[in-house]
């Protein structure tokens, strides 16, 4: 059987009247081992459009995940997705038929949180 990727992206939210919210990073799942990478150029723009508190608040959950990802699992993850502080939002697990590969994990970033401008 072909390795599956999983992945779940991690969302900044603005307004949730309008339901405005920024991707910010993505959790990969790979074999049960849990990745996490965010882009500062996208922090960095929320934190234009957030009170200081609010920023603070989801920059801290951002570093914790970044330091934490050993104590994740695919499970929590899908928890968090049903969770929401009005500040960050997680979706579902997703699965696609991609071989968990540096590339794929790459072009996964770029489609959904952040691709530089060449």
């Amino acid at each position: 059987m072909k390795p599956q990727f999983q992945y779940s992206i991690v969302y900044g939210l603005l307004n949730l009247e309008l339901t405005e919210r920024l991707s910010v990073g993505i959790l990969y799942v790979n074999n049960g081992e849990i990745s996490f990478k965010y882009s500062q150029k996208k922090m960095d723009a929320l934190k234009l459009l957030m009170n200081r508190p609010e920023y603070s608040f989801l920059m801290r959950v951002i570093k914790n995940m970044e330091n934490s990802t050993k104590n994740e699992s695919p499970e929590r993850i899908n928890y968090l997705s049903r969770y929401s502080n009005n500040m960050i939002q997680f979706s579902p697990l997703i699965t696609i038929d991609l071989e968990p590969t540096p590339k794929n994990f790459k072009w996964l970033y770029e489609t959904y949180v952040y691709k530089k401008q060449k």
